[in-house]
């Protein structure tokens, strides 16, 4: 019997038809919107009687919609973007599919994504809610003329104390700040250093852990370089944040892969072939951002959704058209072996600096997400600015905020 194409299946499974032409909406946040328009173009070709209507909000306003749409149970689209800030409260909700059942089996996909996502988007349960589409292998950016005028070796910086002394001896030589927020080291740390298949914040039972000795040694970091009047004192996304690497005033950051598309394309574009990038110091990788697509239980284009969701996150072609048009570095193993990967990329004095990031990417460890990260990590972030803006003892702050985690938690 000859087999029937997936998507008449899936249709005939959901018990819709193929005469009309289909709306189908996906809820998503710049610049995800961006890469998901170059995949788009490529989908259409495939499926030329499906129109993908994109709902465009910015990236609190998206997922805070989402979250009063669960709630109610309306308003949402047919496929929802969520950010990896997101995915572990979503998780433990019951508001999206679980893709390891039919008719979209996606077990069968897993083996193809870089592994780490794959923890990411499961439950405690064990469903499977979302399908990774890019990642963020965490890196260590640095300003080549910066360093070459206070006589520092970038690979002197590759331990956290010789980190922290070429940073005094950047502001005295060129009174550069070492870092933009110092809080970015301990967060580095706080990612980095989670066991395995745990969540940053919870033991595998759960259990609230940050006060154990390695937050309080991120915290430490980042307090040191506070002290030391090393840091700008400037937060991410921030117009001050942005002049700053324009002007030359921050020697270093630490971020995802994606920070170089977004130096390049609009941040500080004046400031190519100055940037440089390195794993991060003592052997550390880590995940830094992270985008997913799930389908919501209440949409009412179940099929084509899946269809969707499985070519922009399958598809070779499509994972290396959001790679070209943002710099979204792909989930898709086989993506990430395209021959652009080698390419010496022009903003980073020609560095082949995505052949660091696979590598990066492949050595961070798989953690599970927790339905109370995004408490933890809010929590966290107020005891972290406690001990750097108001000299909180660390140990207290690191109490309080257990505290105050596990009264959430009831």
């Amino acid at each position: 019997m000859k087999q029937i194409p997936s998507l008449l299946a899936l249709l005939v499974l959901f018990g819709l038809g193929l005469a009309q032409k289909t709306t189908l909406t996906v809820g998503v946040f710049p610049n995800l919107d961006d890469a998901l328009k170059a995949q788009i173009q490529l989908f259409n070709k495939k499926y030329p009687d499906v129109e993908v209507k994109l709902v465009i909000q910015q990236y609190a306003d998206h997922h805070n919609a989402l979250t009063t749409a669960l709630a109610t149970g309306q308003g949402l689209p047919d496929v929802a973007a969520i950010e990896i800030g997101f995915v572990g409260r979503f998780a433990e909700g019951q508001g999206f599919e679980d893709l390891n059942k039919a008719p979209y089996n996606a077990g069968q996909y897993k083996r193809f994504f870089t592994p780490y996502t794959i923890a990411q988007a499961t439950a405690s349960d064990g469903r499977f809610i979302a399908m990774p589409v890019d990642i963020g292998p965490g890196t260590f950016f640095y300003r080549v003329d910066i360093l070459q005028k206070a006589g520092v070796d970038p690979k002197n910086m590759m331990t956290w104390p010789g980190y922290i002394a070429a940073g005094r001896k950047i502001k005295a030589t060129t009174g550069a700040f070492l870092i933009a927020d110092a809080s970015d080291v301990a967060w580095i740390n706080i990612f980095a250093t989670a066991p395995a298949n745990t969540s940053p914040y919870f033991d595998a039972q759960g259990k609230v852990i940050v006060d154990s000795p390695r937050f309080v040694r991120a915290f430490e970091l980042a307090k040191n370089i506070r002290a030391a009047g090393l840091d700008a004192r400037v937060g991410a996304w921030t117009n001050e944040w942005y002049d700053a690497f324009k002007k030359g005033t921050v020697a270093t950051q630490f971020s995802g892969a994606w920070l170089q598309g977004h130096l390049q394309n609009w941040m500080a574009p004046e400031t190519k072939g100055l940037w440089r990038v390195q794993q991060l110091p003592e052997g550390m990788y880590a995940s830094w951002g992270g985008s997913f697509y799930a389908i919501p239980t209440t949409s009412k284009n179940k099929a084509l959704a899946w269809e969707l969701i499985k070519f922009v996150t399958t598809t070779k072609e499509a994972q290396v058209a959001a790679f070209r048009a943002i710099g979204a570095f792909p989930s898709l193993l086989s993506a990430q072996e395209d021959p652009s990967f080698n390419e010496p990329i022009e903003f980073l004095g020609g560095q082949q600096a995505r052949l660091l990031w696979r590598d990066a990417a492949r050595r961070v460890k798989p953690l599970k997400a927790n339905k109370y990260d995004r408490i933890a990590n809010e929590i966290l972030t107020q005891a972290l600015s406690q001990v750097l803006d108001e000299g909180k003892d660390i140990q207290a702050a690191l109490t309080e905020a257990k505290r105050l985690i596990e009264r959430r938690m009831r």
